[in-house]
């Protein structure tokens, strides 16, 4: 059961909000829903961004670039087993049994994606697969290494995390998740700069310890948010019905293809990595990826932060579909025509140059992968909504 320090402060409702009933499903009404998810997901792509520019202003910057980039290459593969808590958490937490059964789950997958990093950190282990396997040059392991050491907090406190916003998205609390992330960047940005001006840390390892610092401030700042909402939960009897007696082994079931989704999806990036590592220019390429990697994801964050809103917005038996897919499909539109604009007018130059601070060989070289990624935002879009689809219908 729920431990007495959760239901401290009893009761204040018996019946928690089953979802966003007050949502106006038009166009206005799904924007002013969604906001606030697409608002975090666009702070978390900045991230990225900032922090490349950042390593690629101080000492080695295309080692420190390159290293970072593999680095946050594998604490994301890691992440694979937990990135989908939030939206099990938003189909699934109804009453106190379902919360106290998906708390649980998710603390045994946070233990176990934190084990996998422990895992990777193992001398021998790393050696086999940064320098054999992916052929990284030795000093670029090296960095990487010490990079993986400070994304250690990274596993549990996003999983965590993760869990508290799906239970704050389906009561149409999406705005708390929103601050939530304004004081993870804050925290993020401020560590980056401290450590980058009070230290002689390499890049990699600054951005590393950046990232953490903001996803731990983020976790915390996120429990006491949605403290009311989980004693709203414990305080909330389990129903009768047969979707609500879901035990471990039904929320596995419906779990495992979720997790397998998200770890075929971020094995991309260690793949992208392997060949980058044995093609021509593979030091440039590394450094370049993370790059690329972010200036797209900046636009593919409108799409990702789609998923978790149609999921809430649907219906149980999607009587909302029609206009959540309008709004996808103009949601489609506007991120990949976005990303072509910059892509393909003198922007891309003034990105890569000025505002993330390449070299110039550099910035060439990320010119022409950013626009083979233009239209990654709209296809993310369609993804999405079709996976939430699929997860309110638990058809995993």
């Amino acid at each position: 059961g729920p431990p007495a320090a959760e239901v401290a402060g009893g009761c204040f409702s018996s019946h928690p909000s089953d979802g966003p009933t007050s949502v106006k499903y038009t166009p206005r009404g799904i924007f002013l829903f969604w906001a606030p998810l697409a608002s975090t997901w666009l702070m978390m792509a900045l991230e990225g961004p900032f922090l490349a520019a950042v390593i690629a202003r101080l000492l080695d910057a295309k080692f420190n670039l390159a290293a970072y980039g593999v680095a946050t290459a594998f604490a994301m593969l890691v992440e694979a087993p937990i990135i989908m808590l939030m939206s099990a958490s938003t189909a699934l937490v109804e009453d106190a049994r379902s919360y106290a059964r998906l708390r649980n789950f998710a603390y045994a997958l946070n233990a176990f994606a934190t084990g996998l990093l422990v895992l990777v950190l193992v001398p021998p282990v790393f050696d086999v697969i940064m320098e054999r396997l992916i052929g990284l040059p030795h000093d670029i392991a090296r960095l990487t290494y010490g990079a993986l050491w400070f994304f250690l907090p990274w596993p549990g406190a996003i999983g965590y995390r993760r869990f508290l916003h799906g239970l704050l998205i389906r009561a149409g609390r999406t705005r708390q998740v929103a601050v939530g992330t304004v004081m993870r960047l804050l925290a993020m940005s401020g560590c980056a700069l401290a450590l980058a001006v009070a230290t002689d840390l390499p890049g990699a390892w600054v951005g590393a310890a950046a990232l953490s610092t903001g996803v731990v401030v983020e976790a915390l700042a996120t429990r006491w948010m949605a403290a009311p909402r989980v004693r709203e939960l414990l305080c909330t009897p389990a129903s009768s019905g047969a979707d609500d007696a879901m035990g471990y082994t039904d929320i596995a079931r419906f779990y495992y293809p979720l997790a397998l989704t998200s770890l075929l999806g971020l094995t991309v990036q260690p793949t992208l990595t392997f060949f980058m590592g044995r093609a021509a220019l593979p030091i440039e390429s590394l450094a370049v990826f993370p790059v690329v990697g972010g200036l797209s994801f900046l636009f593919r964050a409108f799409a990702l932060s789609y998923q978790d809103a149609a999921i809430a917005l649907l219906g149980r038996n999607n009587e909302h579909a029609a206009p959540v897919f309008r709004f996808a499909w103009g949601l489609a539109l506007a991120t990949t025509g976005a990303l072509a604009l910059v892509t393909f007018t003198p922007a891309v130059h003034v990105w890569f140059g000025t505002i993330s601070g390449l070299s110039p060989d550099l910035a060439a070289l990320a010119v022409t992968p950013a626009r083979v990624l233009v239209p990654l935002p709209a296809l993310s879009v369609l993804l999405s909504v079709l996976r939430a689809v699929m997860v309110q219908a638990r058809r995993t």
